[in-house]
């Protein structure tokens, strides 16, 4: 297990980063293409990536240092990684529906992103987690695009910010500051207080968890976040889905938007390689 004080490896010169544009629900969206490894070959795992940032805040660049590293640890994977609509510009759902539509835009331009086309996963930290989440139950109840796995890292998931986790954080000073920064943006993500319950709001309520695809779910000993992580998982379990929880060893999250860093220097980039090289081991069918 690293030590979140580690330097992180050197990352190989094999490494490219392409700016692209991909398209949202109502319009284009920046995004960036991460490969590592052989130059020119199509890669048969797509992995879309959706930033940290509580829905109000947050963009491509916050997590690049982390995609650089998950991409060159894992070279036969692209990773596509999108912005969205921000809170501050439209609130719920229209993060969500962006992030279905990079989906479906991603299905539709596979030769671009140089990818087969036979696996697509979703990931994503903190807000992104919660995007990655339910894109996957919305890509189920619309009948695709078919998904090989989900990436939960730190995920937010109780919009009524109710699990121990969050309550004993509110009462720690050091960590006041994200748990106020939580309630805060979803102040601004769901200012419909009836939209709070919905599913592609709060995964966490949903009650139709079956079938969705394999899921790997990261939470820290000391997040607010972790124990509606670690719920999550639980009921995913209890639905049939193939899940691994992992709870990461304790890193400075005083900070409000130190997940990208926690994730960075915890084992989070050792157990995505690890569930990637899981799914590739395993016989799935092609993303619809």
């Amino acid at each position: 297990m690293n030590n979140p004080a580690e330097k992180l490896p050197t990352l190989s010169d094999q490494l490219k980063i392409r700016a692209l544009e991909v398209k949202g629900a109502e319009g284009p969206l920046a995004a960036r293409l991460y490969t590592s490894g052989e130059v020119g070959i199509k890669r048969d795992m797509l992995l879309v990536f959706f930033h940290a940032g509580g829905f109000v805040g947050g963009d491509l660049e916050d997590a690049d240092v982390f995609l650089r590293h998950l991409a060159d640890d894992s070279p036969q994977v692209a990773v596509l990684a999108s912005a969205y609509t921000l809170a501050t510009e439209k609130p719920f759902p229209a993060a969500v529906e962006d992030a279905h539509a990079v989906l479906m835009w991603a299905k539709k331009n596979k030769t671009k992103l140089g990818w087969t086309g036979k696996q697509l996963l979703v990931a994503g930290i903190e807000a992104g987690a919660n995007l990655a989440a339910v894109v996957a139950l919305m890509s189920r109840d619309r009948g695709g695009p078919a998904l090989t796995g989900q990436v939960l890292i730190m995920p937010m998931l109780d919009p009524g910010l109710t699990t121990c986790s969050m309550r004993e954080m509110q009462a720690a000073p050091e960590l006041l500051d994200v748990a106020d920064a939580c309630a805060k943006a979803y102040r601004g993500y769901l200012p419909n207080a009836a939209d709070r319950t919905h599913p592609y709001a709060s995964p966490l309520q949903s009650s139709r968890l079956k079938n969705l695809p394999q899921a790997l779910i990261l939470s820290t000993e000391d997040d607010p976040l972790r124990d509606e992580a670690e719920q999550y998982g639980a009921k995913l379990i209890s639905c049939g889905v193939k899940t691994t929880v992992r709870r990461m060893q304790p890193a400075p999250l005083n900070d409000v938007g130190a997940r990208n860093e926690c994730a960075c220097r915890c084992q989070a980039l050792g157990e995505i390689a690890g569930f990637i090289a899981g799914l590739e081991r395993s016989e799935t069918p092609p993303a619809a």
